[in-house]
């Protein structure tokens, strides 16, 4: 078996976790001018796309809603036709900015179905490459994306506006 060392990820094991009912991280970044330091790519009328801070492989986003909601009923028609064209518009932009081999496009929703934040709803767009496994970057023989999320944040803002 070999080992896998992804040690960017201990700021996340270890930070603060928000406790249910308050604010989440969504809303605070849904609210924020700075995109840049908050890693947003996207703005939409009604949600927003995001790089995921600490991710298994390199372009991992997630299309939030502005309104905090723990789930798809809490919103709107027009919230979740937003959210679902987002979903397929990161799906373009992925392809063309890293050409990957296949997604995985998923909802955790509940702390026991492993959403990292319960009472927000989010959709994670994880592009995939042949020989990665269980979302995570490197494993065996596959290399790393050697490209920092402010490098890759840049490059795809860019091709949204495109």
């Amino acid at each position: 078996m070999e080992t896998l060392h992804a040690p960017w990820r201990i700021q996340y094991i270890l930070g603060p976790k928000e406790p249910p009912g308050e604010t989440s991280l969504f809303v605070r970044i849904g609210q924020s001018n700075d995109d840049e330091a908050n890693l947003v790519v996207y703005r939409g009328r009604s949600c927003f796309v995001v790089m995921n801070r600490y991710p298994y492989n390199g372009g991992h986003l997630m299309v939030a809603p502005y309104k905090q909601t723990p789930s798809l009923e809490g919103l709107m028609d027009e919230e979740l036709t937003e959210i679902f064209r987002l979903v397929r518009t990161c799906q373009q932009v992925l392809e063309r900015v890293m050409r990957p081999d296949g997604f995985n496009i998923g909802i955790n929703v509940g702390q026991v179905a492993g959403a990292g934040i319960v009472d927000h709803l989010h959709v994670h767009v994880v592009p995939r490459w042949n020989g990665d496994t269980n979302f995570m970057p490197v494993l065996a023989s596959t290399t790393v994306l050697p490209e920092a999320l402010e490098s890759l944040g840049t490059r795809l803002r860019a091709a949204f506006n495109e």
